[in-house]
C-alpha cells in the first residue's frame, strides 16, 4: 500500500513537492519519489509489500506511441492471471509487482482494464503524448482518492491533508460541509470531501482530466439478477467465493497476520489463513482494562469477546497478541486519530483502532480483517428488526431531529436539516437496481444493501484505512471482494437470513471451519470500553470547552446542546451501534480539534 498524489496544470516547485510528500510518508514509509513532465507532477510514497526491488513508483512504460506513468495505491489479487494474459499479447515484465501488471494492463486495454481487476486500488496514469490523466478507484471503496479542481488545474491525493498543503488551497467549511459533519457524520455523502471544493472519487468511478476539464463516470455498480440456485447450491457458491477471496489475499512478500475478535467474520478469515500459510499465523485482538468488571450486555453487544478469542487461539494454535487499552490510552489518541482521518471520526472506535494498529505494525506489515460481511450478508440488527428496517431514514442514525436541534442559530437558518438528510436517503434508495416484480420485502432488502454499502460501509472502510495506514499497516478485507458483493446482491433475503439467524447463509456455507460456539455466536460489534472513567474524562474535556468563549465548536452547535448531551441519555446511538454518550461527547471534541488544527474558515 502507498500514498499517491498529483498536480496537473499548476505551478509546482521542488520545495512544494517535498512538503506534500511529507504528508504521505505515514502511508508510505519505505521510499518516496516523484515524476515531472511539463504539465504533470506525480508523487508517490511506498509501503513495500510485493516486489521490493521491482515495484518502485512512479513507474513509466513506453508502449506503442505513448509513454504511460502510473502512481498506484492498492493490491491486485489476480495479478498472476493478468500477467499471463498480457504476456500472451506480447508484454514483457521486469519484476513481479502488481503495479507493473496494472500499468501494462492500462496500456493494453485503457479504461477497460478496470473490469479485469480483482483488488483494492486508487491509481492515476499520465499519458505524455495525449497530455491526459486517467484516475480510478476500486469498486467497493477500500482505497481512498480525493481531488480538487483548482485555479484551472487539478490536484489529487490519497488523503485530504496532502491537497491542503498546496499553497493557495484554503481550509473552508460552508453550510453544506457543516451539514455533513453535524447531520450525517461521521458518515458523509458519497463523493463529498466536506472541505469546500474538495471531492472524493466515488467507489466504482473513474475519469479523465484533459484540456482543463475533468470527466468522471461510473464503471461499476450492484446489478440485480434472477437467482436460480437452491439454498444448497447458493451455500456452496458462497463457500467457494469466500475461500478464494481469503486465500488470494494472503499473498505477500512481508509478514501477514489477522485481526481476531472472536466473532464470525474475523474468525473465518483467521481459520482459513491458519490452514493456508506455512508458518504459524500471528493474530491480534484488542480489549480494555477491567472490561470484565465494567462490561454491560445489551441488544447490540450481548457478550464480550475474550472467551471466544481464546477458544479460537487454542483451536488454531496461533501466535496471539493482545492490545489492552486504558481510558487514558483512548483520550491520548483523540487528536492523532482526527489528524489521521482528516475529519472527525467514530470517536473512541477510531482512537482504539489507531493504537491497536500501531501495536500490530510492530509484528506484521499486512493484516486481514473482517469488515463488510455484515453489509453484504445482512448481519446488522437494522436488517432484521422490521421497525428499524422499515423506518424512513438511515437505519444507523435515527436521530436526525436531535441533530437538527443542536445547530447553532446561524446554521439553523441556512440548513433545512430534515430535508438535507432525507433527500440523500431517498436518492440512494432510488439508485438501487431492482428487477421488476420484486416483492416489497425483497425490494426493501436491496435498498438496505445499497444504503449500507454506499454509506455505513464506507465509514468503516475509511476508518480502517486511515487508522491502519497512519502506522504503515496494510489491512486487507476479503469480504469486500466485489465478486461476493455482486453474487449476494441477487440472493433472496430468505437465504441470507436462513433459519432466522443473522448471516445464516454464511454460517451454513462455512460449517466445519470453526468451533460451533464461535460459528453460531450471536453477532457482537467491535468492542468499546464501558469504563465510567472514560465518560468522566470526556465530560471534563467538554466542560472545559464550554468555558472557552472562543471554542470554534460553538459556531456549529449551541452550547446548550452540548450540555444536554452530557446530562441526558439519547434514545438512539449517535451513529451505528457503538456511539452512545461517551462517544458522542468525544465526537464533539473531535470537531472542535479539527476546526482548530486545520484553521478552518467558516463561510456562513
Amino acid at each position: 500500500m502507498c500514498a499517491i498524489a498529483g498536480m496537473i496544470d499548476l505551478q509546482v516547485s521542488e520545495r512544494l513537492i517535498n512538503t506534500m510528500l511529507k504528508t504521505m510518508l505515514r502511508r508510505g514509509p519505505d521510499s518516496s519519489h516523484w515524476y515531472q513532465h511539463q504539465r504533470c507532477t506525480l508523487l508517490h510514497a511506498r509501503l513495500v509489500v510485493i516486489d521490493p526491488a521491482g515495484g518502485r513508483q512512479p513507474m513509466t512504460l513506453h508502449w506503442g506511441d505513448e509513454h504511460y506513468t502510473i502512481v498506484y495505491n492498492g493490491e491486485l489479487y489476480n495479478t498472476a492471471e493478468l500477467r499471463r494474459e498480457l504476456t500472451a499479447l506480447g508484454h514483457c515484465f521486469s519484476g513481479h509487482s502488481d503495479t507493473e501488471v496494472l500499468l501494462h494492463g492500462y496500456a493494453q486495454w485503457g479504461q477497460e482494464v478496470l473490469a479485469k481487476c480483482n483488488g483494492i486500488f486508487a491509481f492515476a496514469v499520465w499519458e505524455e503524448n495525449a497530455e491526459r490523466l486517467f484516475m480510478a478507484r476500486d469498486r467497493m471503496g477500500v482505497k481512498p482518492l480525493f481531488y480538487k479542481e483548482h485555479e484551472g488545474g487539478l490536484i489529487f491525493a490519497s488523503e485530504i491533508k496532502t491537497i491542503l498543503r498546496y499553497p493557495s488551497v484554503r481550509s473552508e467549511l460552508d453550510e453544506e460541509g457543516a451539514a455533513e459533519i453535524l447531520l450525517l457524520g461521521p458518515g458523509t455523502t458519497p463523493g463529498c470531501g466536506v472541505f469546500r471544493g474538495i471531492m472524493e472519487l466515488k467507489p466504482g468511478w473513474c475519469g479523465y482530466y484533459e484540456h482543463g476539464r475533468l470527466h468522471i463516470q461510473q464503471y461499476w455498480s450492484l446489478r440485480d439478477r434472477e437467482h436460480r440456485e437452491s439454498f444448497r447450491e447458493t451455500a456452496e457458491h458462497v463457500r467457494e467465493l469466500v475461500l478464494d477471496a481469503i486465500r488470494r489475499q494472503t499473498v505477500s512478500d512481508v509478514p501477514v497476520g489477522t485481526f481476531l475478535s472472536g466473532g464470525l467474520d474475523s474468525s473465518l478469515i483467521t481459520a482459513v489463513c491458519a490452514r493456508q500459510m506455512p508458518e504459524t499465523l500471528r493474530t491480534f485482538s484488542v480489549d480494555y482494562l477491567d472490561n470484565d468488571k465494567y462490561f454491560v450486555p445489551n441488544a447490540f453487544q450481548p457478550n464480550s469477546d475474550g472467551y471466544y478469542i481464546r477458544l479460537m487461539q487454542d483451536s488454531l494454535h496461533t501466535d496471539h497478541h493482545w492490545c489492552i487499552l486504558s481510558p487514558e490510552d483512548l483520550e491520548a489518541a483523540l487528536e492523532e486519530s482526527t489528524d489521521a482521518r482528516d475529519l472527525p471520526g467514530m470517536a473512541d472506535v477510531d482512537f482504539s483502532l489507531l493504537v491497536f494498529c500501531k501495536q500490530i505494525r510492530e509484528h506484521v506489515t499486512v493484516a486481514l480483517s473482517g469488515e463488510c460481511a455484515d453489509e453484504i450478508f445482512g448481519g446488522y440488527p437494522w436488517y432484521r428488526d422490521p421497525k428499524i428496517r422499515d423506518a424512513d431514514g438511515f437505519p444507523w442514525a435515527q436521530n436526525t431531529a436531535q441533530r437538527c436541534s443542536m445547530l447553532s442559530p446561524e446554521l439553523a437558518t441556512k440548513i433545512d436539516g430534515m430535508d438535507y438528510v432525507r433527500q440523500r436517503y431517498l436518492d440512494t434508495c432510488r439508485q438501487s437496481d431492482i428487477l421488476p416484480g420484486t416483492s416489497p420485502l425483497e425490494r426493501r432488502m436491496k435498498e438496505m444493501v445499497n444504503l449500507n454499502q454506499q454509506w455505513f460501509m464506507q465509514t468503516l472502510l475509511d476508518r480502517k484505512d486511515r487508522m491502519s495506514m497512519y502506522s504503515g499497516l496494510e489491512v486487507r478485507v476479503p469480504f469486500c471482494d466485489h465478486r461476493i458483493a455482486e453474487y449476494l446482491y441477487g440472493v433472496p433475503w430468505e437465504f441470507k437470513d436462513w433459519q432466522g439467524r443473522e448471516k445464516g447463509l454464511l454460517r451454513h456455507a462455512m460449517e466445519g471451519w470453526l468451533p460451533d460456539e464461535v460459528m453460531w455466536r450471536k453477532k457482537s460489534p467491535y468492542p468499546k470500553t464501558f469504563d465510567p472513567k472514560y465518560l468522566a474524562m470526556m465530560k471534563a474535556r467538554l466542560e472545559a470547552l464550554l468555558s472557552d468563549p472562543d471554542a470554534p465548536l460553538f459556531s456549529l452547535i449551541s452550547r446548550q446542546a452540548a450540555r444536554d448531551i452530557m446530562e441526558k441519555d439519547s434514545l438512539w446511538p449517535w451513529y451505528g451501534q457503538l456511539m452512545r454518550k461517551p462517544q458522542t461527547i468525544a465526537y464533539l471534541l473531535q470537531i472542535d480539534y479539527w476546526l482548530r488544527s486545520n484553521h478552518v474558515d467558516l463561510l456562513f
